[in-house]
């Protein structure tokens, strides 16, 4: 059994389709009502969009369903999935917690909210019957104001037991006029302690060299080899990781074909810059983390060698992983132990 490690991955766009579907359709939705049948749901769901924009607002639908109550369910799935159909050992999601609170609340309730919601996901996601370490990464977004984005860093503070990084969403072409705020907030995190990752140089519009003193890791990070390549120097002195997700770029318009990327891993070898390779929206893609290995071994994008180098360093830039520990060893007894006592008859339904 391999053990893989995630380091990023969605909280909404972890809801493969027919999940969110069925939950759509006993909770007699108006999205449920649009799509009385499963297929067209799919279709509408998983179908690739023509920008980054368009595509980030699915998510928008998944949040406004993801709400206090509602989380338990989708995490459980979301984890159930990760242990069976994945292997994972090792999963980190990120999400904006204030953006599952109620809507109709005034923007100070809304913080308030958002210190149950973290407790949420962080109780649903610790499973015996699916061993996976799990951890939370908050992310502040472009839609919001300051003052909620510096409350989500706070939070992050208080709720280390279940969070082990701060990160920014919403489009890395929407950070431009309002850069000198989030160079701050990141400053803020690391005064803090806090361990950073970010979106940015996934476009060609979102490329801000003035973020990545502050990054630990590099969300998506595909236009620095692309486009700046004279980066990656600075990029492997400084020990930062490039999460890689082949299929959001060909979803989001970004890339026409996967094989571009074999541009973007062979100079990150070249250059020493360790990349770990995620999924980011694996049920709004319907793509699961081993098929984004075989994909981009099948389109010879990358080697055995090199597939093997990603997953070794996926696990050693683990925000939350015992780093002196192999998944094998970590696991086994839990394993085990979970093989013997798993009763098949369990509920298996979505």
């Amino acid at each position: 059994m391999a053990l893989y490690a995630e380091l990023h991955r969605h909280l909404g766009g972890s809801v493969v389709p027919r999940v969110l579907w069925r939950y759509l359709q006993r909770n007699a939705t108006e999205l449920a009502q649009k799509f009385a049948d499963y297929p067209d749901f799919e279709d509408f769901y998983t179908r690739p969009r023509n920008t980054l924009d368009e595509y980030l607002e699915l998510h928008t639908l998944v949040e406004s369903v993801q709400t206090e109550v509602a989380l338990p369910y989708f995490v459980y799935r979301l984890m159930r999935g990760a242990y069976v159909f994945e292997n994972l050992a090792y999963l980190e999601l990120r999400y904006t917690p204030y953006l599952r609170t109620p809507e109709h609340l005034p923007q100070s309730e809304r913080i308030n909210r958002m210190d149950t919601i973290v407790d949420v996901v962080g109780k649903a996601s610790q499973l015996n019957e699916y061993p996976i370490v799990t951890s939370q990464i908050l992310c502040m977004h472009t839609r919001l104001p300051y003052e909620v984005n510096k409350a989500i860093v706070d939070l992050a503070v208080r709720h280390r037991e279940y969070v082990c990084a701060v990160d920014i969403a919403g489009g890395d072409n929407h950070y431009g006029e309002r850069m000198e705020e989030f160079v701050e907030l990141y400053a803020y995190a690391r005064s803090l302690g806090l361990n950073t990752t970010g979106h940015v140089y996934e476009t060609k519009e979102g490329c801000h060299p003035e973020l990545l003193p502050y990054l630990m890791r590099i969300g998506h990070g595909i236009q620095i080899p692309l486009q700046k390549p004279e980066l990656l120097k600075q990029v492997a002195e400084a020990g930062q990781c490039l999460e890689i997700c082949p299929t959001t770029y060909l979803k989001t318009g970004t890339l026409e074909d996967i094989a571009e990327l074999k541009v973007v891993f062979d100079r990150c070898f070249e250059a020493g810059v360790d990349i770990a390779i995620c999924t980011d929206n694996a049920g709004l893609h319907n793509v699961r983390l081993p098929f984004e290995y075989e994909n981009l071994l099948t389109h010879d994008v990358i080697d055995f060698h090199q597939l093997r180098a990603c997953q070794d360093a996926a696990f050693r830039h683990a925000f939350a992983w015992p780093h002196n520990q192999r998944p094998e060893s970590l696991l086994t007894g839990l394993l085990k132990s979970d093989l013997a006592n798993l009763d098949l008859r369990e509920e298996v339904s979505v």
